[in-house]
């Protein structure tokens, strides 16, 4: 039975083949996931473990320049450190954003990962975290150096001009040298730049204070004791640990932040694997069917029920296991090139060989031969049932009408109650219902694909009359041969069903919710700017003047981000420019007067005022971050807006307690409106500061629509994924039904149906084929695009479902493609059958 096993393998190589692909893409998928996850996760580790490996004890504060109750670490107490028996050396630091511009003035590096730091040089003149391959360390207020790559990036060389923008003006710096570092902010594709440590702490923190302290031992001292040492010295909010405790602790965050592109490479592979176990299934159903003579005779020779099974069974094995071989050297090569991607991409990996753990051997493998003979053991049991009579005649065995109405019965029982699951969650909002439809999709997917067969043959007779009508004889026929054999039209049609099911739902649910994002946008912004750091930190005041001032500014108000404490409980607040607010925000108000801002009035949300029974007139007792206290009266009320927080306070009135103020944006309306030389007024205004971000409102949409539009091209991903896997599916159905077709093929040709017109009957079964499955999936992705959008309808404003017609028309069209592109190889060979050979086939 193992060399019947073998030689069947080696008989059908064409139509295993793609078998072998479909399975392969699976495989190459979670071998590459996961040797590419382990292989960052231990370079990544290894950066960690040797950054701290001349650290006895890190410590690190909260310290922030805008806090001054924050507490950092003195110049005096890193002199009590240094004075401690153990101590080798000790280091302190500061950081915070600095981005450098390049010739042109656009900024080096993404923003949030430029940083700025400061040169702290040892005994021997030398910072042991950085490694000078050009020049020195900077020693003097105008001087920088910057990390090797940001000077590259920038063509800048020793003793270079350099415009560095941190929080404040842009300043120009001269370049004293140029360092290698193992620092995360570059290798994320972002900058360093190095000040001399005065200026540094001038613009970061406050002058003789670090944020952060790292204390290198002395030969034979121990990290525990001079820990134990350090502590007692540091401010009560500062932590210190051991460096290995720091290492650690960084292995296990960096452990977490794979985590989620692990899940989403992962994602690729299920969904493969999932479409290909139909295409399996169908393959091996479809060579049982066609080898119902040969399993009959072995039958009549004496083989048992149990080894005609074990023989098919063992044949998957054998697919599986070549299919794990080569998805695994697949595998190898994607890990490599996402590597290579990310580097294209800005990221810079640390270097480390590939890791290739035992558990990502052992899984590759057992998911390509488990998924294969799981796949397999449905066609595995229905050959074990051919009866020894059946090598008489040439039928070969049709499905038992009983086997059907169980088939359509249990079918139709997983579709209702994954159909009532969706439904459930749809009627609650948030995690749970979205949890209650994700397990109502499975449900209703298995079993729509169980109910393939029997929605088939009525959805194709309903374009029956279309394909007689546009392409005659062809169309008939190939409408026919496509509800000739149900099961098989509904294992094939079921790979794109799943995809597009996926697709459809996440392109209803990402165009509604681009739609609402984009009318909250336009309902709410009257501004045409907004202003900000590109590194997501505060503006500095002089950048906010700057702008008032600004040539064709008409308006200007800030979002000053304020805490206040009324009646005890704690409220987000915007400090904001009374007159202007109204020009830049939609600010609708529903009771009193928005002028009273400029008397210094709070104005309430609506929503908020009647939580706490406010109204205009009333006096409320404020307590400010610094604890003073004021007694502050509510002038208006108006309707809730997405950009504006629940109170609005007058910026005056908040100045004396905020000193600098934490100012996130600046909301610009201009003479004219958006402009190029409007934009280039406020660019002029800043000082061409490159570390500044200025959208106007199609960046905004943008930047609000940006984690929708990824989820959507994520999709897309898996559409195409499902696509090729449904090719290969159909490519394999069309190929069988030629090959079992011949005779009548034959006979056809004979009684005058021209070559072109076998190609186009051929063609037309494999669109129609095609079409079918693309509509079950659309059908199931939009009802499922509703569902998602239910539960999360009552917390997006203005949310009104969106079904995208144009784009359902374009998965139709590639559906369509599938067809004519998978029917290419079995139309040509179907046309090259010699008429008088075909006849005479059994």
């Amino acid at each position: 039975m193992f060399r019947t096993a073998l030689r069947n393998v080696l008989a059908h190589k064409a139509r295993l083949l793609m078998t072998i692909l479909a399975v392969m893409l699976g495989v190459a998928f979670v071998s590459g996931t996961l040797v590419f996850t382990d292989t960052l996760g231990n370079a990544f580790r290894n950066q960690s473990a040797k950054s701290y490996d001349d650290i006895a004890v890190a410590v690190t504060t909260q310290a922030d320049r805008r806090d001054k109750e924050t507490a950092a670490v003195s110049e005096a107490t890193l002199k009590k450190i240094r004075a401690l028996d153990g101590v080798a050396s000790v280091t302190g630091r500061v950081d915070g954003f600095a981005g450098v511009a390049d010739p042109d003035g656009k900024l080096i590096g993404n923003g949030w990962s430029n940083t700025g730091s400061n040169f702290a040089p040892g005994k021997d003149g030398k910072d042991p975290a950085y490694t000078f391959t050009e020049g020195t360390g900077p020693t003097e207020p105008g001087a920088i150096a910057l990390d090797r790559d940001t000077a590259e990036k920038g063509k800048y060389q020793v003793g270079d001009k350099v415009r560095v923008a941190t929080n404040g003006p842009v300043k120009e710096y001269t370049l004293s040298g140029v360092f290698t570092t193992e620092d995360g902010a570059v290798n994320a594709g972002g900058s360093l730049v190095l000040f001399d440590t005065p200026v540094a702490q001038q613009l970061f923190l406050r002058p003789g204070e670090f944020k952060d302290v790292s204390v290198a031992a002395a030969p034979g001292a121990s990290d525990q004791e001079l820990l134990a040492a350090v502590k007692p010295l540091l401010p009560k909010d500062a932590e210190a640990k051991t460096g290995q405790a720091r290492a650690d602790e960084q292995a296990s965050d960096i452990e977490a932040g794979l985590s989620d592109l692990n899940k989403l490479l992962l994602a690729f592979a299920g969904v493969a694997l999932f479409v290909g176990v139909f295409l399996i299934a169908n393959t091996f159903t479809m060579l049982v069917a066609q080898r119902t003579k040969e399993l009959a005779l072995m039958r009549a020779v004496g083989a048992s029920r149990r080894q005609v099974k074990r023989s098919v069974l063992l044949e998957a094995a054998v697919v599986g296991l070549i299919a794990s071989v080569v998805g695994f050297a697949v595998g190898l090569g994607l890990a490599t090139g996402l590597r290579s991607a990310m580097s294209l991409l800005g990221g810079k990996i640390p270097a480390g060989p590939l890791v290739i753990a035992p558990v990502t051997v052992i899984a590759a493998f057992a998911v390509g031969v488990l998924i294969t003979v799981l796949a397999a053991w449905l066609p595995a049991r229905r050959a074990a049932k051919i009866p020894p009579v059946a090598a008489m005649n040439s039928a070969h065995a049709v499905a038992t009408v009983k086997s059907l109405v169980v088939r359509n019965t249990i079918g139709g029982i997983i579709t209702l109650l994954g159909t009532a699951a969706i439904v459930g969650g749809a009627a609650k909002a948030g995690s749970d219902g979205q949890l209650l439809i994700a397990g109502g999709t499975f449900l209703a997917l298995i079993g729509v694909i169980v109910l393939i067969p029997l929605l088939s043959r009525p959805v194709i007779a309903l374009v029956r009359p279309l394909l007689r009508g546009l392409f005659g004889v062809s169309g008939k026929l190939a409408a026919q041969n496509a509800v000739r054999n149900p099961r098989r039209t509904g294992a094939t049609a079921s790979a794109l069903a799943i995809g597009l099911t996926l697709v459809t739902g996440i392109s209803v649910l990402g165009v509604t919710l681009g739609r609402a994002v984009d009318k909250v946008t336009t309902d709410n912004i009257k501004a045409d700017y907004m202003v900000s750091m590109a590194s997501g930190d505060a503006l500095d005041e002089s950048a906010l003047t700057a702008l008032e001032k600004a040539k064709g500014v008409t308006a200007a108000s800030p979002q000053q981000a304020v805490w206040l404490t009324i009646g005890g409980q704690g409220f987000s607040a915007s400090g904001v420019t009374p007159g202007d607010v109204q020009q830049v925000l939609t600010v609708d108000t529903v009771a009193g007067s928005l002028d009273t801002l400029e008397k210094g009035q709070l104005a309430v949300a609506e929503k908020t005022a009647k939580t706490h029974d406010w109204k205009p007139g009333d006096s409320v007792a404020v307590t400010y971050g610094d604890e003073k206290k004021e007694t502050l009266k509510i002038g208006a009320l108006y309707k809730d807006n997405e950009f504006l927080s629940p109170i609005l306070v007058p910026r005056a009135t908040v100045a004396p307690h905020e000193g600098k103020g934490d100012i996130q944006e600046v909301w610009v309306k201009t003479d004219g409106g958006a402009s190029a030389a409007n934009e280039q007024a406020l660019v002029d205004a800043l000082g061409d500061n490159p570390g500044m971000s200025i959208m106007d409102r199609q960046d905004i949409r943008d930047m609000f629509g940006g984690g929708v539009n990824l989820a959507m091209n994520i999709m897309y991903g898996l559409l195409g994924m499902a696509l090729i896997i449904a090719v290969l599916g159909v490519v394999n159905t069309l190929a069988m039904s030629v090959f079992e077709r011949q005779q009548e093929i034959g006979m056809l040709r004979a009684i005058g149906l021209d070559r072109r017109r076998v190609k186009r009957m051929v063609r037309l079964e494999a669109v129609v084929i095609s079409l079918f499955g693309a509509l079950v999936g659309i059908g199931l992705g939009l009802f499922l695009g509703w569902a998602i959008g239910q539960t999360v309808a009552e917390s997006i404003p203005q949310y009104v479902l969106v079904v995208p017609w144009s784009r359902i028309a374009i998965f139709l069209l590639l559906a369509g493609l599938v067809g004519v592109l998978a029917a290419l190889w079995p139309a040509r060979n179907a046309a090259k059958l010699n008429m008088l050979t075909a006849i005479k086939t059994e």
